[in-house]
C-alpha cells in the first residue's frame, strides 16, 4: 500500500479497519508514520545508527504481534512506551542485570554514580507507573491518558470520548487517587 495515499486518515481510522478486517497493510500505513519517531527514540537510548535500525524492525515485528492480540486506544502513546521498552531491555542484556559496569565505578566520581543510579531509579518507576496505569479501569485509563498524557482539555476530552464533564473531572480525580494508591502499593514491594 503506498501510505501516502492515505494521509487524509487518521491513525485510529487506519486502526480500526486493521481491527476491522484483519489486513496487516493498514497496521503497516501506521506504522511508516512512525518510523522517524521510533528512530529517534532508539537513537537516544541506543546511541548507534545500526542497532536503531534494527530496533525500529523489532518494535515494528513485536508490535504486529501484539496489536492482534488486543485493542490500543492511544497508538502514539503505546507504540513510544514500547520503543523505550524495548530500548532499555536491549541495553540491560547488553550490559547485564548491573546498571553500572565496574570499571566506569573505578573511574566514576559518586556525582556520576549518584547520577546513573537516580536514572535507573527513575526508569524503574516509570515502568512501575505504566504498569500501574494498565490496572485503572477503562475510562479512568482514558481520561487520565488523555489529561496527562496527550495534554487534552477537559472539554476535548468530553468530545473525544462521549462522556459528560462530569463524569470526565471524576474519572480523572478517581484515576489519580487510584493510580498514587496503587503506585505505593508497588513501590512498597519493590523496595522490601
Amino acid at each position: 500500500m503506498n501510505a501516502d495515499k492515505y494521509n487524509h486518515i487518521t491513525d485510529q481510522e487506519l486502526l480500526d479497519r486493521f481491527y476491522g478486517e484483519h489486513n496487516n497493510d493498514w497496521l503497516g500505513v501506521v506504522l511508516q508514520r512512525y518510523t522517524l519517531l521510533l528512530f529517534g527514540v532508539c537513537m537516544k537510548y541506543l546511541k548507534n545508527d545500526e542497532e536503531a535500525k534494527d530496533a525500529v524492525q523489532q518494535i515494528f515485528l513485536k508490535s504486529i504481534t501484539e496489536l492482534h492480540k488486543y485493542k490500543v486506544e492511544y497508538f502514539k502513546s503505546w507504540i513510544y512506551m514500547v520503543a523505550r521498552n524495548y530500548c532499555l531491555m536491549k541495553l540491560r542484556d547488553k550490559h547485564g542485570r548491573m546498571s553500572v559496569d565496574i570499571n566506569e565505578l573505578a573511574i566514576a566520581s559518586p556525582d556520576e554514580y549518584l547520577n546513573k543510579k537516580l536514572h535507573a531509579e527513575k526508569d524503574r518507576t516509570l515502568e512501575i507507573m505504566e504498569s500501574a496505569l494498565q490496572e485503572l479501569s477503562k475510562e479512568q485509563k482514558q481520561c487520565v491518558t488523555l489529561f496527562y498524557l496527550d495534554k487534552k482539555s477537559y472539554q476535548e476530552i468530553t468530545d473525544i470520548t462521549g462522556f459528560n464533564m462530569m463524569q470526565v473531572k471524576s474519572y480523572i480525580q478517581n484515576g489519580k487517587r487510584n493510580l498514587k494508591l496503587l503506585l505505593d502499593k508497588k513501590m512498597k514491594v519493590l523496595h522490601k
